[in-house]
């Protein structure tokens, strides 16, 4: 276990802070499964934002699928909204090697072709492996490689990290 420490709700704040001028007058809210659900579901209410976030899933354009296959709890893709042409921020907990992102991308465009896509994490903790960067961080870290962090929704709703 690591002592970094992390304030996770402070850290949406600081992503609700900075999020209105990522998103634009029309830009809709995707958050990556599950970690950026819970993110974007939270900010789409905090905000204040009519209708639904979007929720999008990796699960079956990943490059380790034949590996890791579908998990029974992964949720699919739901998006609320018409793709082609949409403004879209999405949203996720971590950032790491890029792969998830690379994923979620081959996703969004299988539903439609939209007119631009912006990318919010809470953090960026480095060790790219693709050439990917989040246009918006809420706070960046160094962690070891064989180090995970996770974000954890609380029973009340709260945010919190996990570092393993």
């Amino acid at each position: 276990m690591s002592d970094l420490r992390l304030d996770a709700e402070a850290l949406v704040a600081e992503l609700a802070r900075g999020l209105p001028a990522l998103r634009g007058a029309e830009g809709r809210l995707v958050g990556i499964t599950s970690g950026g659900a819970w993110l974007a579901q939270r900010l789409q209410q905090d905000l204040g934002l009519p209708g639904r976030a979007g929720v999008i899933s990796s699960a079956m354009h990943r490059d380790d699928f034949a590996q890791r296959g579908l998990a029974a709890s992964a949720a699919q893709t739901e998006l609320p909204f018409e793709v082609d042409g949409a403004h879209i921020v999405l949203l996720d907990d971590v950032l790491y090697t890029g792969r998830t992102i690379r994923a979620v991308l081959n996703e969004l465009f299988d539903y439609g072709r939209p007119a631009s896509v912006k990318l919010a994490v809470l953090v960026d903790r480095g060790g790219r492996e693709l050439p990917l960067q989040a246009d918006y961080a809420a706070a960046r870290v160094v962690l070891p490689p064989a180090q995970s962090l996770q974000l954890a929704r609380g029973d009340d709703g709260r945010f919190s990290f996990r570092v393993e």
